[in-house]
């Protein structure tokens, strides 16, 4: 990966968080990274100076999906990989239109990574065996359930399902792996009661913080074998 020849990695959702730090950390290895985002931060700014290539879109409809599609296709003839991180977290709640809350986080992560994945196949065959990959970030209630956010973790788990179902699919050319953290890092508002809150909710008392999942997605794109697996990262919350 330290060929700046080599195709570009996509990552879904790169102006912040982890898909910003993921963006970086490729950066800094000179490979290429395209990345979309759906909101200006100033960050994008940053990316753009560093050689990201970004682009702006919109997965609300399946033609904001398909355009950016488009979009990737214009600027790069192959992928090394595609990383889906962008999401939204939208909860059931009195005054909340059930449907749309459904309907909104099923788009976002069930309808974006399913047509971007078909829609860009053939920009990650072609390569040699396991020579591209598919990460998509799941989520640590799959297994669990959420009473608060129903329609979220379905629809993560339903992403989770798409991981073995392109596993199989994609094989032997490409690899499609999922990462299913729990809290990987807290925000600037959170108050030191909902941090310590969450802490406790897991055996390890910490948070992954960001080179937990770099670290991890380095190994899965770095493995020429592992495909179709879900890598848990909840610092052993379901053993509480």
């Amino acid at each position: 990966m330290e060929n700046r020849q080599s195709p570009p990695i996509l990552i879904t959702g790169g102006a912040r968080r982890i898909g910003l730090a993921l963006a970086h950390h490729f950066l800094s290895r000179q490979q290429p990274v395209m990345v979309s985002y759906r909101t200006w931060y100033p960050s994008i700014d940053v990316l753009r100076e560093a050689g990201a290539v970004c682009i702006q879109a919109d997965f609300a409809s399946d033609e904001g999906i398909n355009a950016f599609a488009e979009s990737v296709r214009a600027h790069a003839p192959r992928l090394r990989g595609i990383i889906h991180n962008a999401s939204d977290w939208v909860a059931e709640s009195p005054n909340a239109s059930l449907s749309h809350v459904l309907n909104a986080m099923l788009q976002i992560h069930v309808h974006a990574p399913y047509l971007l994945n078909h829609a860009l196949e053939d920009l990650l065959r072609g390569q040699g065996h396991a020579q591209g990959d598919i990460i998509h970030f799941t989520d640590y209630v799959v297994e669990r359930g959420s009473d608060k956010h129903i329609a979220y973790a379905a629809s993560k788990a339903a992403l989770d399902n798409m991981t073995r179902s392109f596993a199989r699919k994609l094989a032997p050319e490409v690899k499609v792996n999922a990462i299913a953290p729990a809290l990987v890092m807290f925000n600037d508002s959170d108050d030191e009661e909902y941090r310590q809150k969450a802490l406790n909710k897991s055996l390890m008392k910490t948070v992954a913080g960001e080179n937990e999942i770099i670290n991890l997605v380095d190994y899965i794109l770095g493995s020429r074998y592992v495909t179709g697996r879900t890598f848990a990262v909840d610092g052993g919350r379901p053993l509480v």
